[in-house]
């Protein structure tokens, strides 16, 4: 089955930190711009960060911009998001996509962009 699985996800409290993995499963991620988004209940889905297929370049949603780093790691077949400094309205269940356009990352918070994606992990930050 082709799916990107997420994990990392927990409570923490302010300030501190998480790293969130996405691993893709029956697919490699060679080819593909991966991009994290979170979503409040009831409010729509947001972006949050991308990255190319090379790792070359990278885009941050200005409200993570300086606390949150992405990374992939194409041996492991897998991208990372590390969380730090985290604040209570970074709380949500975060996502990742794949998309092999090369325009992905300028448009992935379009979910018609995405070629695959997670089912989500739930970060909590709270005291």
């Amino acid at each position: 089955q082709l799916q990107l699985v997420e994990s990392g996800g927990g409570l923490v409290q302010p300030g501190g930190s998480l790293r969130l993995s996405c691993a893709a499963s029956g697919f490699t991620l060679d080819n593909y711009a991966i991009a994290w988004l979170r979503q409040v209940p009831g409010k729509e889905r947001v972006g949050v960060s991308c990255i190319s297929s090379s790792g070359g370049s990278t885009n941050y949603a200005d409200s993570v911009k300086g606390r949150f780093t992405i990374s992939r790691d194409n041996a492991k077949n897998t991208v990372y998001l590390q969380m730090d400094s985290l604040k209570p309205e970074d709380t949500a269940v975060y996502y990742c996509a794949a998309g092999e356009s090369r325009y992905f990352c300028s448009g992935y918070v379009d979910p018609a962009t995405h070629d695959y994606w997670g089912q989500g992990t739930q970060v909590t930050v709270s005291s």
